[in-house]
């Protein structure tokens, strides 16, 4: 069954980017013994991200310049990125916009997957919109060595400890792994929760 998981590294006091959408400080951390990512990317039949992140990811890299860049971190699988906006594609690369809510194109995400899992890539207001619905399943967060006194944050969510079940934790390098597992309720209802779009504050 195709899970969706938000695998993402944060500073130790929860943020993902500082508040100039830098990671600097992530770069910053020695990672020659750290999180196997190429091993958890092979597991993945879909990406998903926010326009932010997607924004980030284009420039640097240079993948508009270099898209074989592309290929090489994300080969021939899709990559939806949530966004009401018209925004660049390397050439070659499988991109798919899409606007609204979330759980309005949940199926179709999964169904793109096929029998391997969904990652959202990021920032973590959309991973919030997928525990919103019921519709995250698991956790990886890869803690640094590391603070920041603003930024993006890691979930912006109220969650209680009804909702998480810690599955693992380890050292690996200079960064502690922790794995969730994420309880869904069959039915999954919030009042009033946004659509992913501009109107409601586009994903990071």
């Amino acid at each position: 069954m195709t899970r969706i998981v938000y695998y993402t590294a944060a500073t130790l006091n929860g943020f993902l980017a500082d508040s100039n959408h830098s990671l600097d400080w992530l770069f910053a951390v020695d990672d020659a013994e750290g999180p196997d990512i190429g091993a958890f990317m092979d597991a993945m039949g879909v990406f998903v991200e926010g326009s932010s992140t997607y924004e980030w990811v284009l420039k640097a890299e240079n993948l508009l310049a270099e898209p074989h860049k592309w290929q090489q971190y994300y080969g021939a699988k899709p990559t939806y990125v949530f966004t009401s906006r018209i925004l660049p594609v390397p050439e070659g690369a499988d991109v798919r916009f899409v606007s609204g809510a979330v759980a309005d194109v949940l199926e179709e995400i999964k169904a793109a997957a096929g029998e391997l899992d969904v990652w959202v890539v990021g920032g973590g207001d959309l991973a919030g919109q997928f525990l919103d619905v019921g519709a995250l399943d698991e956790l990886f967060i890869t803690l640094a060595p590391a603070a920041l006194v603003s930024g993006a944050p890691l979930l912006p969510r109220k969650v209680g400890a009804d909702r998480l079940t810690l599955r693992s934790a380890s050292q690996q390098g200079q960064f502690a792994v922790l794995n969730y597992e994420v309880l869904n309720p069959d039915v999954f209802v919030v009042p009033g929760a946004g659509a992913a779009g501009e109107d409601a504050g586009e994903p990071q």
